[in-house]
């Protein structure tokens, strides 16, 4: 009898995990979930959920391939599928962005190819679209699921069941009239009226709506300079947008930078590794001493030019954001643009915002050792830098963001710390109110585009395994554990779901199946930086080789599925 592997859901966690599974040369029987009616493509990327205006937030060169390459892919489309999303086949390049429906597609494509490939070695596939699993029960000798289909519902029995269910979205986005708490799916957001719209979050989540409305409210061309324009439909006259975030700010366009990352001279995983090795759990300021090394020696002119010798911590944002935040959004989002362009046809890399980069994820090791002091103060203070750096949008969003700017409809709101949000509960009819520093701010239409929250082990959508404790949530030291060489100092519990260093949930339960927490809603607050495609490789790989290790001896060979 085959080895029985479930996989809740078919985006790109789900896939990256199959793709490691069908390379075992020991025939698998693998079963695959997916609550939407097409496997493969994912909620980021599903045509119910995105508007075609919507970029991804990935050049195709960092992409990592299933059996070929995006560009690769995209290559083989015929000329119609490329028109159909506004590609010319002269500019298919490794670092253009593309829209996110077009990844989607390359993704199903990827996973038919996968589903025949795995057939040819024997592996028996079986792939459930509009299945949700509504539950999950730890049972002695396997995992029970419970799923919910068109026919009714049924249990099903595996030996390995991954959670690859991606973020959780609500089921209704518009929970009061004109108030929207996210800006998925987009084709809600097309019911906004010719009016004033207010969308929380500057970041590409922000960009995404505002792009979704301004599309729905008039046309984006070149001019006969070949510059970007927003042509407004006629009678829209009452619509406008505005962007806001506390700091007010917009995200810096993508950079040039040499990929793969060239390797740390100062901050290396070699320095942090050392540093964990001590059994010390109030390592924050040590971890910036390496980080601050590192941009010293990568750029001393910028590290001299916002003091970095006399920054900490806590104040490195500030001379970070310095001159973005003194400057007009526009004016500065119009400089950067241009700078951005520039370097891209110099092949020229801005040192300082490399070595911050190449860091974000050798700094993410230490992140899990922890105190719940240097925890907390790493995510008021310090997150934000590398999340803003990596977190970068294509060239394209910032050319539509000026085009709106020239056009008088858009304009950007700095809330600051303390501002009051009012909507329908507080008497409103439609909408919500936005007051700042005692000025109120109305908008017929708002949007809260800030991003998927972390969620905890108890917000988990299935009873049984709550209820069981076959999830916890994750833990870190007390702070009062600080120059303690104690391994195992008293911990406080500080949300997400508590998994081991293959996404097994640390059970309590004695079984003989496996379960695996894939989904990236509940291992946001330890791994902060493991959202977008390639920490969606990095979850299924390591998730499917601690399948294949259990299934097959560590040393069997496995196929590969692509170069």
């Amino acid at each position: 009898m085959f080895p029985r592997i479930s996989i809740i859901g078919t985006g790109p966690t789900g896939l990256y995990t199959f793709k490691q599974l069908i390379g075992s040369t020991v025939p698998l029987s693998i079963t695959l979930y997916e609550a939407e009616g097409e496997p493969g493509k994912g909620t980021p990327y599903h045509p119910d959920m995105n508007d075609p205006a919507m970029l991804s937030n990935i050049p195709s060169i960092e992409f990592p391939a299933f059996t070929e390459t995006l560009v690769e892919w995209l290559r083989r489309q015929d000329d119609d599928t490329l028109m159909r999303h506004g590609i010319r086949r002269e500019a298919i390049d490794e670092r253009e962005f593309y829209p996110r429906l077009v990844l989607g597609d390359y993704m199903q494509a990827q996973f038919e190819r996968m589903r025949a490939i795995a057939a040819e070695r024997g592996h028996e596939i079986i792939v459930l679209a509009r299945h949700k699993v509504i539950d999950i029960e730890i049972q002695a000798d396997a995992i029970r699921l419970r799923v919910s289909h068109v026919d009714g519902e049924n249990d099903a029995a595996y030996d390995h069941v991954v959670m690859a269910t991606g973020h959780n979205w609500p089921d209704s986005t518009e929970i009061r009239p004109g108030y929207f708490v996210s800006p998925w799916p987009a084709t809600v957001l097309t019911s906004i009226r010719n009016e004033a719209v207010g969308i929380l979050g500057t970041s590409l989540s922000g960009i995404d709506a505002l792009m979704t409305v301004a599309t729905a409210h008039g046309m984006f061309y070149a001019d006969a300079a070949g510059d970007l324009q927003y042509q407004p439909a006629a009678d829209t006259e009452g619509f406008s947008a505005t962007l806001m975030s506390r700091k007010g700010i917009l995200p810096e366009a993508d950079f040039y930078c040499p990929l793969p990352y060239v390797t740390p001279l100062v901050c290396t995983e070699e320095a942090i590794d050392a540093l964990i090795a001590t059994g010390r759990h109030d390592l924050l300021d040590e971890v910036f001493e390496l980080f601050r090394g590192e941009i010293v020696a990568r750029d001393p002119d910028y590290a001299a030019r916002i003091g970095l010798s006399q920054l900490t911590v806590e104040t490195f944002a500030a001379a970070y954001y310095a001159d973005r935040s003194e400057s007009d959004p526009f004016v500065w989002a119009s400089k950067n643009l241009a700078e951005a362009e520039e370097n891209r046809q110099k092949r020229y890399t801005v040192p300082w915002r490399y070595a911050i980069l190449i860091t974000h994820e050798i700094v993410a090791k230490v992140i899990p050792h922890l105190d719940e002091n240097d925890l907390k103060r790493f995510h008021r203070h310090f997150k934000g830098i590398f999340i803003d750096d990596y977190a970068t949008v294509p060239l394209m969003s910032i050319r539509r963001l000026l085009a709106l700017a020239r056009t008088g409809k858009l304009s950007i709101l700095k809330l600051g710390e303390d501002y009051e949000i009012r909507t329908a509960e507080d008497g409103l009819e439609r909408g919500a109110e936005i007051v700042v520093d005692g000025t109120t701010h109305t908008f017929g239409a708002f949007v809260d585009a800030t991003g998927q929250e972390t969620l905890s082990a108890t917000d988990l959508p299935f009873p049984t395994l709550v209820d069981q404790g076959g999830v916890r949530e994750a833990a870190t030291p007390k702070a009062t554990a600080i120059r303690s060489l104690d391994r195992d100092p008293d911990m406080v519990r500080t949300g997400g779901i508590d998994v081991d260093e293959f996404y097994r949930p640390r059970l309590g339960l004695m079984s003989e199946g496996r379960l695996y927490c894939a989904a990236v809603a509940f291992l946001l607050h330890k791994e902060p930086f493991v959202q977008g495609i390639t920490s969606a490789r990095d979850i299924g790989e390591t998730v499917g080789r601690a399948i294949l290790r259990d299934i097959v001896d560590v040393d069997t060979p496995v196929f590969q599925i692509s170069a």
